[in-house]
């Protein structure tokens, strides 16, 4: 039989969006805003979305790209910006430089463009998560087949992408735990360190996540 370790408490969670009063009317603004933005902010604009009710631009994944296309209708710069995968970043401020460098190249292929108000300025939104207990624990790995499917959305934020801030080598709490176990379950580990979930759903990811380790405990 496998060695009980300490439990694997499942948590809940929401992201409160705080306003900070910085806002941008041209590119050259944004770069400069961004440069010093608090990184709650950049973490805000891009993955804050995914717990938004509703996030009515799914040709973009982060809130840059969407402003960039529909407000300044630079569909260049909103390519490049929309193709940034945060998890291939170590930190938000190797992710910062990644933000910075695109837009900086984008103003110099464009030149200087007028100083002028836009009737939508980028409006920069930092944020505080703010965690829930649920009083579900899962005592051995096993029973994680059973629990993500029902899972709120919100908890799957929570342990497998808020996760990535709080862990020792970045991973998702599914993970920090299960190594807890020794050498049992590396190959899970292994599986689940592939799955990027920047370009799904919550939704999708819970099911991507389900159908993973229904295979690996099936086996």
């Amino acid at each position: 039989m496998e060695k009980e370790r300490h439990p694997f408490e499942v948590k809940d969670c929401a992201l409160a969006a705080i306003a900070t009063g910085r806002r941008a009317e041209n590119l050259k603004e944004l770069r400069d805003i961004i440069l010093t933005i608090h990184p709650n902010s950049l973490y805000y604009h891009f993955w804050g979305g995914l717990l938004r009710p509703s996030f009515d631009d799914p040709e973009y994944h982060n809130d840059f790209a969407s402003w960039a296309r529909h407000t300044l209708h630079d569909g260049i710069l909103a390519e490049r910006l929309g193709m940034i995968d945060p998890v291939a970043f170590p930190d938000l401020e190797e992710l910062r430089r990644e933000i910075v460098e695109i837009v900086e190249e984008r103003l110099d292929e464009t030149g200087k463009k007028p100083w002028f108000g836009l009737d939508e300025p980028f409006h920069f939104i930092t944020s505080q998560i703010v965690v829930f207990g649920t009083n579900r624990i899962i005592r051995k790995p096993g029973e994680l087949v059973g629990a993500i499917p029902s899972m709120t959305r919100n908890s799957v934020f929570y342990h497998f992408i808020d996760a990535r801030r709080r862990t020792f080598g970045h991973m998702d709490d599914f993970q920090a735990w299960l190594y807890g176990f020794g050498e049992r379950h590396v190959d899970l580990c292994r599986l689940l360190s592939t799955v990027d979930p920047f370009f799904s759903t919550l939704s999708e990811l819970r099911q991507q996540l389900t159908m993973l380790f229904r295979g690996y405990f099936k086996e």
